[in-house]
């Protein structure tokens, strides 16, 4: 019952929490007005990830002795709570400045760096092909505290701040229709509950943490389906990256899970970063050319557009569950080739209305 009891709670408290943010963004005039690539209509407010944020911790400050009951400790989950914070001041400071790339970026790495300062970090990797990989071989000592010396665990550490920046940036890059980001990271969310819920990789206290997190993004998704009564803002939809970041890692290192779950955005910004660099552009600059765009240009609808990175996250969610090490590498494999299908499609739609 304590799941049940844990999503029920987010849920309500997004759901009540999300019209009092909607009236702080108004009074703040934190409000995104229709302009350029952007699809809505109406003055809309920002600030929504904020709902999100209350009700995730508010709740596991309620469940933190279940949250630590096995091999996490308040340490690690401050270390969290202190990463998620810096977001949504970062977030907060962007949506009111419009932040420079190179300012925005300062946030998310801050926030990777919380996770490292409280011991968040990877162990080992199941290698594909058998056995572990392990990252903790390699450490360097930083300083020594009652005796105590602390390290830099170099591959682990450098794979952490890599893994939450990439997932971080492809929520905050990804948030460009309604319900998007909102309903993908409930998607994630549930797939590593189950997940953590079965009995080879049962962990009841990333499950608790899982279960909150898919409460308050579903409570929260009310309000931010199309047509949206408001927007995650930057710190909304940098926090839910960060969070299944955080939650693939603490999980075990389940990092296969979240590239099949999050896998097509993911890969979506790869494209884009390479594109950009190739056309000389700065990576970090907007432009209509992600695939939620490009398939909303071809008349899909946000509806449609939405529902099918709802599928393809479900799709490939399940088959995360059910597959074992090589199956997952050839369902990944498998994700890679429909991009590349999908990106050389459009290319050639539009080369050949370009030569017409």
């Amino acid at each position: 019952m304590i799941y049940v009891i844990a999503f029920g709670l987010a849920f309500i408290l997004a759901v009540l929490l999300t019209p009092l943010v909607i009236k702080l963004a108004y009074k703040l005039q934190l409000v995104d007005r229709p302009r350029g690539r952007h699809q809505h209509q109406a003055p809309t407010p920002l600030l929504g990830g904020l709902a999100i944020f209350i009700s995730f911790f508010a709740v596991a400050a309620i469940f933190i002795g279940a949250l630590t009951a096995t091999k996490l400790n308040i340490g690690h989950w401050l270390g969290v709570f202190v990463g998620a914070s810096l977001l949504m001041i970062g977030g907060y400071l962007d949506d009111r400045y419009d932040l420079k790339p190179w300012q925005q970026v300062i946030w998310p790495i801050l926030a990777s760096l919380s996770l490292i300062v409280a011991g968040v970090g990877i162990e080992k990797l199941t290698n594909p092909l058998g056995g572990f990989i392990y990252l903790d071989l390699w450490r360097v000592p930083i300083i020594t505290i009652a005796g105590e010396t602390y390290y830099f665990t170099v591959l682990a550490d450098l794979l952490v701040m890599v893994w939450v920046l990439a997932m971080t940036y492809t929520t905050k890059l990804l948030d460009g229709l309604d319900g998007l980001v909102t309903g993908l990271a409930s998607i994630a969310a549930l797939v590593i509950f189950v997940f953590t819920q079965s009995a080879r990789y049962f962990q009841p206290d990333i499950s608790l943490a899982a279960i909150t997190l898919a409460g308050a993004a579903l409570g929260f998704l009310i309000y931010n389906w199309n047509p949206a009564k408001v927007f995650l803002g930057e710190g909304g939809s940098m926090l839910l990256g960060f969070l299944l970041g955080v939650l693939s890692i603490i999980s075990g290192a389940k990092i296969a899970i979240a590239l099949l779950i999050m896998g097509l955005p993911i890969l979506d910004l790869v494209w884009t970063v390479i594109r950009r660099i190739a056309q000389k552009k700065s990576p970090f600059s907007a432009d209509r050319q992600h695939l939620h765009f490009v398939l909303l240009d071809r008349g899909l609808g946000v509806k449609k557009t939405v529902g099918f990175f709802y599928l393809m996250a479900g799709v490939f969610g399940v088959a995360a569950l059910i597959l074992q090490s090589k199956a997952k590498l050839m369902a990944l494999g498998l994700l890679v080739a429909i991009m590349l299908i999908i990106i050389g499609f459009f290319y050639y739609l539009d080369k050949k209305r370009k030569l017409s």
